[in-house]
């Protein structure tokens, strides 16, 4: 499959109206969506890249690196504006700096403006748009929801299951769930890792990805010519 963009940094150009927000960050043509809260609660806001400048940030990343979603993460330099010149102002530039390296995988908040204190259900709700836009364009086989809020919302919008599903992330962390035409597998809040949490994490990725978890069955035999339909 072609990539529709190969800008890591906010590849398709999502401009909320807020002083400061951390785009999504990664692969356009990922298999695996990671889903933050915002960046008041999971960082991002330096260096324009969701989950990091947190105290957990390198516990959480090298989870992620040790399971195979990302190539890596470098220490760098911090970003510059559009321009190449200057330091960046959070949420600036969509240029492709960073020192997060993905590997078939894609970073976002469901909120992607920094708030001023906690968000307002309007104010969910007024950025959902960018949000679900960016989801389906990526179009990943799994989302991975991090923390109650994300996981919450997930389930809600995108499975069948929240109704009989309580949202208690120390069962669900590292758990997956059939959604609709997603693979979900919820991860505890990075900030609320206690021994042993990073381990199962990286132990279910590791196992999902061991799997056929795209799930595609191949309709083009039932088409004229030769070339695979592939859905979910």
């Amino acid at each position: 499959m072609k990539n529709v963009t190969d800008r890591t940094r906010n590849p398709f150009g999502m401009r909320p109206d807020c002083p400061a927000f951390v785009p999504g960050y990664g692969d356009a043509n990922a298999d695996f969506h990671v889903i933050g809260d915002h960046p008041g609660v999971h960082g991002g806001l330096e260096e324009r890249i969701p989950f990091t400048g947190e105290p957990w940030s390198s516990a959480f990343l090298g989870a992620l690196t040790d399971a195979g979603l990302l190539a890596g993460v470098d220490r760098g330099d911090v970003p510059r504006d559009a321009d190449g010149e200057g330091d960046a102002p959070s949420g600036a530039g969509d240029d492709d700096s960073g020192r997060v390296s993905t590997d078939r995988t894609f970073l976002s908040y469901l909120h992607m403006c920094l708030p001023d204190g906690e968000p307002t259900a309007a104010s969910y709700d007024d950025m959902e748009r960018y949000f679900d836009a960016e989801l389906r364009a990526i179009a990943a086989h799994v989302l991975l929801p991090v923390g109650a809020k994300a996981t919450d919302h997930v389930l809600r919008q995108y499975t069948a299951r929240a109704w009989k599903t309580e949202v208690d992330m120390d069962a669900l962390h590292g758990e997956e769930l059939l959604g609709s035409g997603w693979l979900v597998l919820p991860i505890k809040d990075p900030g609320e890792w206690e021994d042993g949490d990073a381990d199962e994490l990286v132990e279910a990725l590791r196992r999902l990805r061991s799997t056929d978890f795209r799930r595609e069955t191949d309709l083009g035999r039932f088409i004229a010519g030769s070339d695979p339909y592939l859905v979910r």
